[in-house]
């Protein structure tokens, strides 16, 4: 009778479903999740890559020369696309720095400065937007704390587990008047 049993129970197939969803259901959300924070990691990127171009517009057709637009203001400006996505303050950084020529926008190797980086670094960013046919470089950094860990593991992050999205924008001004 002993033998019996131990055939019927290998034999069984009442529970399978039950097993074989709980071994996929785990890798199948894992899969579903990082999807997801992927497609929104990209929205995010897009969003500091329109920014950066509807900011740098302003400095590019002289409207922030015009205007007399303040550093403030402009961070302001950008921070409307992005502050959806958290706290400009804790989050952005816009360097605006303008240059005499091609060469020496070249010779500047300097690294993009993020918030995560020194106060008086960031406190210290440049904004000069210069003048009609000045060159211009507009750096826009934006720390993004993921929600998937394993997401990203050979990006580089910051101490704190955030993304350095960076969107640079490099052009000469227009003869605006």
């Amino acid at each position: 009778m002993g033998l019996q049993r131990v055939r019927g129970f290998g034999a069984a197939e009442g529970g399978a479903s039950a097993v074989e969803f709980a071994l996929v259901l785990p890798v199948f959300l894992a899969l579903t999740f990082s999807i997801l924070e992927a497609g929104y990691f990209y929205f995010v990127e897009s969003a500091v890559e329109a920014a950066n171009a509807k900011a740098a517009r302003l400095i590019r057709t002289g409207q922030a020369q015009t205007t007399a637009l303040s550093r403030d203001a402009f961070f302001d400006e950008i921070c409307k696309v992005v502050d959806i996505f958290g706290d400009c303050a804790a989050q952005l950084t816009v360097d605006v720095t303008r240059y005499a020529s091609f060469s020496a926008l070249a010779a500047d190797l300097s690294a993009p400065t993020c918030r995560d980086a020194d106060p008086d670094d960031v406190d210290a960013l440049p904004y000069d937007a210069g003048g009609a046919r000045d060159i211009v470089r507009v750096r826009v950094c934006y720390l993004h704390k993921s929600f998937n860990p394993g997401l990203g593991l050979n990006l580089e992050k910051t101490n704190a587990g955030a993304l350095r999205m960076i969107s640079t924008s490099i052009f000469r001004n227009e003869p605006f008047e």
